[in-house]
């Protein structure tokens, strides 16, 4: 089911940097009710694969998608200076998640896990 997509587009100059956010959101194995958490914070949405999702907001675009088990993965990219936020939204939308933010060389560079 596709979503209202009222809300911010990525930013140009975050299209450019590639994935460089990566997490697991435990224990959700509905990827349009996430979505649609998003949605009511602010968020665009639309629906990406049979069962995925795609949010995004200025500083952040992340899609989740089914994996075996009772989660589902995160991908995306953020402004590495909102990680923390990217982290607090999370934790409003009363999720359980791990995230990593890596940089341009693929590194790990910080990880949170809730």
């Amino acid at each position: 089911m596709d979503m209202p997509d009222d809300g911010q587009k990525l930013d140009p100059e975050w299209v450019e940097v590639g994935n460089n956010v990566c997490g697991v959101l435990r224990g959700c194995r509905d990827a349009s009710a996430v979505a649609q958490h998003f949605v009511r914070a602010g968020w665009s949405s639309r629906s990406s694969t049979w069962h995925g999702y795609e949010v995004e907001i200025s500083w952040c675009q992340l899609e989740f998608d089914l994996i075996v088990g009772p989660d589902l993965l995160l991908n995306g990219v953020v402004d590495p200076q909102r990680f923390d936020e990217l982290g607090g939204v999370l934790h409003r939308l009363g999720l359980s998640y791990s995230l990593e933010l890596y940089d341009g060389d693929n590194t790990l560079v910080r990880e949170i896990q809730v």
